[in-house]
């Protein structure tokens, strides 16, 4: 990715998404941190923002983005290539939490998150590859999550949206790797420190269910505690390190930029299984007679 490239990165308010827009900013690239309500809720995370890349002389911009609204990501897009004629790379990191028993969620809650969680990426997706097919290149980059190998309680639909949206990313990239566009998966471990994640969590829509599961409720109240208890003494998830690899990635040249990349300060081992079972899922793409999806065409 050149010094002029053109970035998108959605949730862009707080944690690794503002991070990483301040790294890459300074890295020299026009960075676009996209966050809702840019006037309101927000209007000081944008401020503040705009602020730091006045103030250290980097082109860190704000733009309105809803990623629940494809009327808002065809916006954004739209006033992106309206400023700079070109966007080249998008950074979906937009999401959120939830916490409590599954039963206790009901359709629309999850339907909310995956609309969210899944669906807000797609959209994003569908505003910015129109224009990245154009002009055969571009790079999608997707903060995703080691949640969907390790699986933990208490955090289902969180769970399924991210499992969700990993792979809609990995079928998306055999499609757009035949208009010169890469795809690489970002996927942090638990990070407790530094995000709204755990703080701004959403409950479950029946309430009645959830006061059925009461004696488990000791076990939900340590959510936040025991993905703590994970990090070795004197270690810290801490979302830096995540925005770090972002820029590490995008800093590569085109064509070396790898598919996944696990920043997991628990030492999990999920690196060891994606590495297995992108192995095997290449192994029978390749079977299927669709070697070519899984090479960039230049």
């Amino acid at each position: 990715m050149s010094t002029s490239s053109v970035v998108l990165i959605t949730g862009a308010a707080t944690g690794i998404g503002n991070l990483a827009a301040r790294l890459l900013a300074a890295a020299g690239h026009t960075v676009y941190a996209s966050m809702r309500d840019v006037t309101g809720r927000n209007a000081g995370h944008a401020a503040e923002l705009v602020e730091a890349g006045q103030d250290r002389g980097h082109d860190l911009r704000v733009v309105e983005l809803d990623v629940t609204s494809q009327e808002s990501a065809d916006n954004a897009v739209a006033e992106i290539l309206d400023a700079t004629g070109r966007l080249d790379t998008v950074v979906h990191n937009a999401g959120h939490l939830y916490i409590g028993y599954v039963e206790a969620f009901t359709d629309d809650d999850i339907a909310r998150l995956i609309d969210v969680n899944t669906i807000g990426a797609h959209r994003v997706n569908r505003a910015a590859l129109p224009h990245m097919r154009e002009r055969r290149s571009g790079t999608l980059l997707y903060v995703g999550s080691t949640i969907l190998v390790t699986t933990p309680p208490f955090l289902g639909p969180y769970v399924a949206s991210k499992a969700a949206f990993d792979a809609l990313a990995v079928v998306t990239s055999y499609e757009v790797s035949q208009f010169g566009i890469e795809t690489s998966i970002v996927m942090p471990g638990a990070i407790t420190q530094g995000t709204n994640h755990f703080g701004g969590a959403s409950r479950a829509g029946d309430t009645a269910v959830t006061a059925q599961y009461a004696e488990l409720d000791p076990l939900v109240a340590r959510t936040h505690d025991v993905h703590e208890q994970l990090f070795e003494p004197g270690t810290t998830a801490d979302p830096q390190d995540v925005a770090d690899e972002i820029t590490r990635v995008l800093a590569l040249p085109a064509g070396s930029k790898p598919f996944r990349s696990v920043v997991d300060a628990a030492n999990a081992g999920v690196d060891h299984v994606m590495a297995f079972s992108d192995q095997t899922r290449e192994a029978f793409v390749r079977r299927l007679g669709f070697a070519e999806t899984l090479e960039v065409k230049r």
